[in-house]
Protein backbone atom coordinates (compact mmCIF):
# COMPACT_ATOMS: atom_id res chain seq x y z
CA UNK A 1 0.00 0.00 0.00
CA UNK A 2 1.13 3.71 -0.62
CA UNK A 3 -0.09 6.25 0.96
CA UNK A 4 1.34 10.23 -0.26
CA UNK A 5 0.39 13.56 0.40
CA UNK A 6 3.17 15.69 -1.62
CA UNK A 7 3.45 18.56 -3.56
CA UNK A 8 5.04 17.21 -5.67
CA UNK A 9 3.66 15.50 -9.29
CA UNK A 10 3.08 12.17 -10.46
CA UNK A 11 3.25 9.58 -13.33
CA UNK A 12 0.56 7.49 -14.05
CA UNK A 13 2.59 5.00 -15.85
CA UNK A 14 5.14 4.59 -13.31
CA UNK A 15 2.73 4.49 -10.01
CA UNK A 16 0.44 1.96 -11.76
CA UNK A 17 4.07 -0.11 -12.85
CA UNK A 18 4.99 -0.02 -9.60
CA UNK A 19 1.55 -1.17 -7.66
CA UNK A 20 1.48 -4.12 -10.01
CA UNK A 21 5.55 -5.11 -9.73
CA UNK A 22 6.20 -8.77 -8.85
CA UNK A 23 2.67 -9.71 -8.35
CA UNK A 24 0.84 -12.40 -10.84
CA UNK A 25 -2.18 -12.52 -8.73
CA UNK A 26 -3.08 -8.98 -10.26
CA UNK A 27 -5.70 -9.62 -12.83
CA UNK A 28 -7.12 -5.92 -13.12
CA UNK A 29 -6.06 -2.39 -11.72
CA UNK A 30 -8.36 0.25 -12.22
CA UNK A 31 -7.09 3.97 -11.53
CA UNK A 32 -8.78 7.50 -11.08
CA UNK A 33 -6.96 10.84 -11.55
CA UNK A 34 -8.34 14.13 -10.90
CA UNK A 35 -7.40 17.43 -12.53
CA UNK A 36 -7.41 21.24 -11.55
CA UNK A 37 -10.47 22.72 -13.92
CA UNK A 38 -10.50 26.15 -14.95
CA UNK A 39 -14.25 26.46 -14.45
CA UNK A 40 -15.96 25.64 -11.15
CA UNK A 41 -19.70 26.55 -10.76
CA UNK A 42 -19.26 28.97 -14.12
CA UNK A 43 -16.68 30.89 -12.16
CA UNK A 44 -13.15 31.22 -13.97
CA UNK A 45 -10.48 29.52 -11.71
CA UNK A 46 -6.49 30.80 -11.51
CA UNK A 47 -5.03 28.47 -9.55
CA UNK A 48 -6.39 26.48 -6.35
CA UNK A 49 -4.52 25.84 -2.94
CA UNK A 50 -5.38 22.89 -1.35
CA UNK A 51 -3.84 22.35 2.93
CA UNK A 52 -3.94 19.45 4.74
CA UNK A 53 -3.11 18.60 8.74
CA UNK A 54 -0.45 15.71 7.39
CA UNK A 55 -0.69 13.66 10.86
CA UNK A 56 -4.56 13.72 10.19
CA UNK A 57 -4.69 13.33 6.62
CA UNK A 58 -2.83 10.10 6.92
CA UNK A 59 -4.83 8.69 9.58
CA UNK A 60 -7.73 8.88 7.67
CA UNK A 61 -6.23 8.04 4.25
CA UNK A 62 -5.17 4.86 5.91
CA UNK A 63 -8.77 4.25 6.88
CA UNK A 64 -10.47 4.43 4.01
CA UNK A 65 -8.19 2.12 2.73
CA UNK A 66 -8.94 -0.07 5.30
CA UNK A 67 -12.74 0.27 5.18
CA UNK A 68 -12.30 -0.73 1.20
CA UNK A 69 -10.30 -3.59 2.02
CA UNK A 70 -13.08 -5.03 4.12
CA UNK A 71 -15.41 -4.90 1.42
CA UNK A 72 -13.49 -5.84 -1.18
CA UNK A 73 -10.31 -8.30 -1.95
CA UNK A 74 -8.00 -6.05 -2.84
CA UNK A 75 -4.76 -6.78 -3.74
CA UNK A 76 -2.66 -3.52 -3.37
CA UNK A 77 -3.62 0.52 -3.51
CA UNK A 78 -1.60 3.79 -4.78
CA UNK A 79 -3.58 6.84 -3.24
CA UNK A 80 -1.33 9.91 -4.26
CA UNK A 81 -2.76 13.23 -2.81
CA UNK A 82 -0.96 16.34 -3.77
CA UNK A 83 -1.35 20.05 -1.30
CA UNK A 84 0.36 23.07 -2.11
CA UNK A 85 -0.82 25.29 -5.06
CA UNK A 86 -1.94 24.06 -8.56
CA UNK A 87 -3.13 25.06 -11.97
CA UNK A 88 -5.55 24.18 -13.89
CA UNK A 89 -4.52 20.98 -15.95
CA UNK A 90 -2.38 19.85 -12.96
CA UNK A 91 -3.19 16.37 -11.38
CA UNK A 92 -4.36 16.63 -8.00
CA UNK A 93 -5.06 13.13 -6.98
CA UNK A 94 -4.41 9.36 -8.05
CA UNK A 95 -6.33 6.60 -6.87
CA UNK A 96 -4.80 3.20 -8.28
CA UNK A 97 -6.66 -0.19 -6.77
CA UNK A 98 -5.30 -3.44 -7.59
CA UNK A 99 -7.61 -6.70 -7.47
CA UNK A 100 -7.78 -10.09 -9.08
CA UNK A 101 -11.13 -9.34 -10.68
CA UNK A 102 -12.68 -5.90 -12.82
CA UNK A 103 -15.55 -5.86 -10.07
CA UNK A 104 -13.72 -4.99 -6.91
CA UNK A 105 -11.06 -2.77 -8.96
CA UNK A 106 -13.76 -0.59 -10.10
CA UNK A 107 -15.57 -0.89 -7.31
CA UNK A 108 -13.09 -0.08 -4.75
CA UNK A 109 -11.28 2.86 -6.55
CA UNK A 110 -14.97 4.80 -7.02
CA UNK A 111 -15.84 4.02 -3.02
CA UNK A 112 -12.24 5.16 -2.29
CA UNK A 113 -12.18 8.43 -4.27
CA UNK A 114 -15.88 9.80 -3.03
CA UNK A 115 -14.82 8.84 0.64
CA UNK A 116 -11.48 11.22 -0.21
CA UNK A 117 -14.27 13.94 -0.81
CA UNK A 118 -16.27 13.65 1.85
CA UNK A 119 -14.20 12.43 4.47
CA UNK A 120 -10.20 13.18 4.08
CA UNK A 121 -9.18 16.12 6.10
CA UNK A 122 -8.17 18.65 2.65
CA UNK A 123 -9.32 22.32 2.49
CA UNK A 124 -9.23 23.78 -1.09
CA UNK A 125 -8.92 27.18 -1.59
CA UNK A 126 -9.48 28.46 -5.47
CA UNK A 127 -8.03 31.77 -7.08
CA UNK A 128 -10.63 33.35 -9.34
CA UNK A 129 -10.97 36.79 -11.12
CA UNK A 130 -13.54 38.12 -8.34
CA UNK A 131 -10.62 36.72 -5.44
CA UNK A 132 -10.22 33.88 -3.32
CA UNK A 133 -12.33 31.71 -1.24
CA UNK A 134 -12.83 28.59 0.04
CA UNK A 135 -14.23 25.88 -1.03
CA UNK A 136 -17.53 24.02 0.80
CA UNK A 137 -18.28 20.44 0.11
CA UNK A 138 -20.38 19.55 -2.85
CA UNK A 139 -23.90 18.07 -2.35
CA UNK A 140 -23.24 15.69 -4.93
CA UNK A 141 -19.85 14.41 -3.18
CA UNK A 142 -22.21 13.56 -0.18
CA UNK A 143 -24.49 11.83 -2.30
CA UNK A 144 -22.32 9.91 -3.64
CA UNK A 145 -20.39 8.75 -0.54
CA UNK A 146 -24.20 8.02 1.00
CA UNK A 147 -24.65 5.18 -1.47
CA UNK A 148 -21.39 2.90 -0.03
CA UNK A 149 -23.72 3.19 3.73
CA UNK A 150 -24.65 -0.79 3.21
CA UNK A 151 -21.24 -2.60 2.52
CA UNK A 152 -21.41 -4.52 -1.07
CA UNK A 153 -19.70 -7.10 -1.67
Amino acid sequence: MKILVTTADFDLTTEVNLLRENQPQIGAVVSFVGLVRDINHDCSVASMELEHYPAMTEKSLHGIVTEAQQRWHIIDVTIIHRVGKLSPCDQIVLVAVATMHRHDAFAACEFIMDYLKTRAPFWKKEHTPDGAHWVDARESDELAQQRWATPQT
